[in-house]
């Protein structure tokens, strides 16, 4: 079932969030024929508009960013696990060279694209108090939703830029923070466990399959920042590991959720938000098809229904070749990748020469033997699954009390044995918690999640030696002359955000 979210053109709800500008002047135009926010929220519909408009800016994540390119590839091409096949791309480039600054248009595109949910949010938050008449129950759900979304904003920005302005109500050009100043790490992260507590006691449905926020989720992703802030850059250690463990073992225990049976689930319409995908970026080919499935597709190797194949994020071969011999996830057009796909989408089998992810791949828009694909995708995009819940619990409980117990072991091996990979035993903590770190960089891959990972655990997986390197002075395998330093701990802020803003200053640390 999908959310359907129309086009934000129709909400006319979004307030941007604009840290400096220009255009004072023509901001404070008055359009009477225009919806204002003091007027517009009277009635239930409009706290419904409010928070779908929420939903649809999450979106940013698959815009473009420049010729041939898409957001979420940040993400990907500075783990050292994905390159690029088109040359046309400086940002792209940059960011697998680690060469990146403030004017990298997908830095700045992450940065305006968080600030909009939660402009959007906080526009909900301090609005649909005040609808009256309106059901309590569903009152206090949209308001948990919310906070959902904001804290999922505020924890990716923490995470890429550090201290950042911490901005809880709507901002207009009068408003006396509009030129906010950076907060400290430490208050963003508490103002987001403290967005996710209400959002995990609004009321929320357990499990949402219309793809809206639900109390697994607001659970799954406490338990993931517990995590982050038991290492760097905070360092709070047992204690929030334990946290950590406690609060993903509620998710498992609590049922509902689970693995799915194939890998061919991850990628199907038919089980989208459903038992591993807990919450999940919408698409629907008819409001807003998903537009990174042409992206992720070989450059111009004539495998699918799209007439742009683009290959702008594709994996190394050096990740690729680093799964265990058996490991179902990089058996060919089986797992996450394939190596061989159909001429057209639909016909002969031909050899690629190179691994691609099918992870992502959206079958039913590339196409398949004997049925052409569509070139319209409604594949959702993943942001918490249950196989990270799992992953989350082995080494938060392994680090909390010392050693792993049975069910960490059962939550490791509930992940290996859907790979047919033999079981995990008989581990001390710190080859238990290698184990689980080289789940997290096989399972997880190509979601967005493996960078948070290198910089929370100031680790990175070495695929030569199959163990785990200092962040600092790691050289990527598919690229040796390309070295992470302490300064890519952080993303800069983006150059045109830290020009117009002094309050801004001083810019990250190496930029």
């Amino acid at each position: 079932m999908k959310l359907n979210i129309k086009s934000s053109s129709k909400i006319l709800l979004i307030a941007m969030v604009v840290l400096g500008t220009g255009c004072k002047k023509f901001l404070e135009e008055k359009d009477p024929s225009n919806l204002q926010p003091d007027t517009y929220y009277t009635i239930p519909e409009h706290a419904e508009a409010s928070i779908a408009a929420g939903y649809a800016q999450t979106r940013f994540i698959g815009n473009g960013a420049g010729i041939f390119a898409a957001n979420f590839s940040m993400l990907e091409l500075v783990t050292g696990t994905a390159k690029t096949e088109t040359g046309q791309n400086s940002d792209l480039n940059n960011l697998a060279g680690l060469s990146f600054t403030g004017e990298n248009l997908l830095v700045r595109n992450w940065w305006a694209g968080l600030y909009n949910v939660i402009a959007q949010t906080n526009l909900t938050i301090q609005k649909v108090p005040g609808i009256n008449p309106m059901d309590e129950t569903r009152k206090a759900q949209v308001l948990g939703e919310a906070r959902f979304l904001r804290a999922w904003a505020y924890f990716y920005l923490v995470r890429l830029y550090g201290d950042v302005p911490l901005i809880l109500v709507p901002q207009t050009t009068g408003s006396p923070d509009f030129y906010p100043t950076r907060t400290g790490t430490e208050a963003v992260y508490k103002q987001i466990v403290e967005d996710l507590t209400v959002a995990e006691t609004a009321g929320l449905p357990w499990q949402q399959a219309s793809g809206t926020a639900s109390k697994g989720a607001a659970k799954a992703l406490l338990a993931k920042v517990y995590l982050t802030m038991a290492g760097f850059p905070l360092n709070k250690g047992v204690p929030y590991y334990k946290l950590a463990a406690d609060k993903s073992l509620e998710v498992i225990k609590d049922g509902g959720f689970g693995l799915f049976d194939t890998y061919a689930e991850l990628h199907s319409l038919t089980t989208e938000n459903r038992k591993e995908h807990m919450f999940e970026i919408q698409y629907l080919a008819s409001v807003a098809t998903n537009p990174m499935q042409q992206l992720l597709l070989p450059n111009f190797k004539d495998v699918s229904a799209y007439s742009d194949e683009v290959g702008s994020t594709v994996p190394t071969a050096n990740f690729y070749n680093s799964y265990e011999a058996g490991d179902l996830r990089a058996k060919d057009r089986v797992g996450f990748f394939y190596t061989s796909y159909y001429t057209g989408g639909d016909g002969a089998l031909k050899q690629l020469n190179a691994p691609y992810i099918f992870k992502h791949f959206d079958v039913v828009a590339n196409g398949t033997l004997g049925v052409k694909g569509t070139a319209q995708s409604s594949l959702n995009w993943p942001q918490i699954r249950y196989a990270e819940v799992l992953l989350t619990y082995a080494e938060a409980q392994n680090r909390a009390d010392g050693a792993p117990n049975q069910a960490a072991y059962d939550a490791i091996n509930a992940i290996r044995g859907r790979a047919l990979l033999t079981p995990a035993s008989g581990l001390g903590q710190t080859q238990f918690e290698e184990a689980v770190w080289r789940e997290r960089w096989h399972e997880l891959c190509y979601e967005g999640i493996t960078w948070f990972d290198m910089v929370r655990l100031r680790k990175v997986y070495n695929e030569t030696t199959n163990g785990f390197d200092n962040f600092v002075g790691h050289a990527f395998a598919a690229t040796p002359n390309v070295v992470l330093a302490e300064k890519h701990l952080l993303f800069p802020l983006p150059t045109v955000d830290f020009k117009n803003n002094p309050n801004l200053r001083p810019q990250n640390p190496g930029y």
